[in-house]
């Protein structure tokens, strides 16, 4: 078997053993990989062999991150590495995150299967790639993909951009993506050991994970680094400038009670302070200081997608997907901008939420004529979604059909099975693809309408990574073919063309922007 080496495997298993290395997740002897990143021992389940926590660079605070030597030895890749510090909840953390992890049915350089490459979602602030839902587990277990997950810089971490402020740190306001970038570059260098082919790579990625890729698509230094791009209810129409995004780093730096004139003291606080100061509040959308990517003219030098779609992102395949209900994931039922919801309050709790500017009485009387039978929340949450979380991906969309490029759309309407009233969520679209049905966080159910909808969703995106084309037509202004995800998955042209053309009246601005 090209990449693995026999011969060290039941050595390596017991050496392993004997350092404790081997755990619950490793029932069967390790397998150990070659590749030019050094030696990985790997654990053999049901058919896959999985290896956690390969690191593939290094940074200091706010510089750029750097590859690392072929790691020496036999490395572990037992166990996820951490994550970046944040406000969530993720398990061990550290600033010491740039690492990856790596799903596998056949280690064999010959095999040369497709690799889809996951980029996590929680804006660009939070998340991880060890949550149990966007584990790979069970999509390389199918048999004709390599999974990989990676970590990466986040939040003031990433994304704080000091290049006003202090000329050496230039790269500051785009780290997250330059790590990303150089673990697409450690996926090219490497993957083949693994069973990848390292010239079809997918990148998938939801939420803040797909506003991600919209923007690598236009980065430079990510040319050619990969093939295919999915984005699952996140996109990047426009980045932040950098004017904005400078006020949002005096902001959070007064939180801190460090001077814009000299922010030394950013560089030795203790990262929880860091964290803490994201709570700053921000000075263009209010609510917590944002971070995301940065017109900088050095690492992004024009938008995703304005003017129109970025010629260089043109040459890649591109599939957009939204879930029907998004902000049914964000905006709780019973939270009090829902609860004790009416028709009187109904424009006064909706109006922030849509994140554009549009006079709300009037969207309510609209949906009132049109839906006659609908309830207040109903008519919260579709015009909630259709108008904020929607409207980016339409643009995109709508961008790559003008330009002649390809674009296939889908829609997820399958909904919890836990909480109705949520719909097809925000985030609902994660365990579909990974067929994490059955895992802690899930709201699939496991039965066979989830199921069916899994393997729908399962099959399309398989099928995009290994020929760069998707399972229904293309998306043109004619048509706008989209495909919905559901127990019986179907093909529409140009669903909820009444709320499209509804919110068109008004331009859409990213938030953040």
């Amino acid at each position: 078997m090209s990449g693995v080496d026999r011969r060290t495997v039941i050595a390596a298993g017991a050496t392993l053993l004997a350092a404790g290395g081997a755990r619950a997740e490793t029932p069967l002897p390790p397998v150990v990989i070659r590749s030019p990143a050094g030696a990985f021992a790997g654990a053999s389940r049901n058919g896959v062999v999985s290896f956690k926590g390969l690191r593939y660079g290094r940074a200091e605070r706010f510089r750029a991150p750097m590859p690392v030597p072929p790691a020496a030895g036999i490395v572990s890749a037992f166990a996820f590495a951490p994550s970046c510090p944040q406000t969530g909840k993720v398990g061990a953390t550290s600033e010491d995150c740039l690492f990856l992890n790596v799903w596998t049915a056949e280690p064999d350089a010959r095999v040369k299967k497709p690799v889809m490459l996951y980029i996590h979602g929680g804006a660009y602030s939070n998340g991880s790639v060890v949550d149990p839902l966007n584990d790979g587990h069970a999509l390389a277990a199918r048999g004709d993909v390599v999974v990989v997950t990676v970590n990466h810089r986040l939040n003031a971490l990433g994304y704080l951009y000091l290049a006003r402020l202090d000329p050496r740190f230039a790269d500051s306001g785009n780290l997250g993506q330059l790590d990303l970038i150089l673990a697409l570059q450690w996926v090219r260098d490497n993957i083949a050991s693994f069973g990848g082919d390292p010239a079809r790579v997918m990148v998938f990625g939801q939420s803040g994970g797909g506003a991600k890729i919209a923007t690598l698509m236009g980065m430079p230094a990510a040319k050619g680094l990969f093939h295919r791009a999915a984005t699952m209810s996140g996109q990047q129409v426009t980045a932040s400038g950098p004017l904005n995004a400078t006020l949002r780093t005096r902001a959070y730096l007064a939180k801190l009670g460090v001077k814009d004139s000299d922010i030394s003291p950013l560089l030795s606080m203790p990262v929880e302070r860091m964290v803490d100061a994201l709570s700053a509040t921000d000075p263009v959308l209010g609510g917590g200081v944002y971070m995301g990517p940065v017109l900088d003219m050095k690492w992004l030098n024009r938008h995703p997608f304005w003017p129109d779609a970025n010629p260089q992102g043109n040459a890649i395949p591109l599939m957009l997907g939204n879930t029907r209900q998004e902000t049914g994931g964000f905006i709780d039922p019973d939270g009090p901008k829902v609860t004790g919801l009416t028709w009187d309050n109904l424009p006064s709790r909706m109006a922030p939420e849509m994140r554009v500017d549009i006079l709300p009485e009037w969207v309510v009387a609209q949906y009132r004529a049109r839906y006659p039978a609908w309830t207040p929340m109903q008519v919260f949450y579709d015009a909630t979604t259709a108008a904020r979380s929607w409207r980016g991906q339409v643009s995109e969309a709508e961008a790559r059909a003008k330009a002649g490029v390809p674009a296939w759309v889908y829609q997820v309407d399958f909904a919890s099975r836990t909480d109705p009233r949520r719909g097809a969520f925000h985030t609902m679209d994660i365990p579909l693809v990974f067929g994490t049905i059955d895992r802690a966080g899930s709201q699939t159910g496991t039965g066979a309408d989830a199921r069916a909808a899994s393997k729908a969703m399962q099959d399309a995106f398989v099928a995009f990574a290994q020929t760069g084309r998707a399972l229904w037509p293309r998306y043109d202004l004619k048509n706008r073919a989209t495909m919905i995800f559901d127990t019986a998955s179907h093909i529409e042209n140009d669903p909820r063309r009444w709320q499209r053309e509804l919110f068109a009246r008004v331009p859409y601005i990213q938030p953040g922007s």
